[in-house]
């Protein structure tokens, strides 16, 4: 006898399938992790210390100034931790995500190794890329605004037209 979850699991799976849903967990997730980290920056909340801090922060690290860059560094976060979200201009989101963490290896944990004894290295942002290089190879899924919006379509047809048009 199939019970009540196994049901549910089938009618999920068959409406969207393990892979939309595996995809909107990776989008949630690291939507979230950057619209927190981006609203530290700028609002202060969760724990931030706001733009004074950020930006003080962001001078130390040799990025001057400060404030411009703590105001780029936290509306990327926010901005792109958005659009992965929900799943609109995904492919925008994820290219937001690996450039910010570049830069944050690049300028902040990249000197303190892969995974230091003490603070944290760079291995967290690599995951952070490898989850957004994972999202612009597979795309956002069906559940997504992409995806209910045609937008997935349309760049998947102009990607498709650009290579008919431009044989190698």
């Amino acid at each position: 006898m199939e019970s009540i979850a196994q049901r549910e699991s089938t009618r999920v799976g068959l409406l969207f399938g393990g892979s939309d849903v595996a995809l909107l967990l990776l989008r949630v997730m690291i939507g979230v992790v950057f619209i927190a980290h981006g609203a530290q920056k700028l609002f202060g909340v969760f724990g931030g210390g706001g733009l004074d801090a950020a930006a003080q922060s962001m001078a130390g690290l040799g990025l001057r100034p400060g404030l411009f860059f703590a105001v780029l560094s936290g509306l990327t976060e926010l901005g792109g931790g958005l659009l992965l979200l929900l799943g609109l201009l995904t492919p925008l989101g994820g290219l937001i995500i690996i450039v910010e963490m570049i830069v944050a290896i690049a300028v902040a944990s990249g000197q303190k190794g892969f995974i230091p004894l003490s603070g944290r290295g760079y291995e967290y942002n690599l995951v952070l890329i490898a989850i957004a290089v994972a999202l612009l190879i597979a795309g956002p899924g069906r559940l997504s605004l992409d995806r209910q919006l045609g937008l997935q379509q349309a760049v998947a047809h102009r990607l498709r037209r650009m290579r008919t048009q431009h044989p190698r």
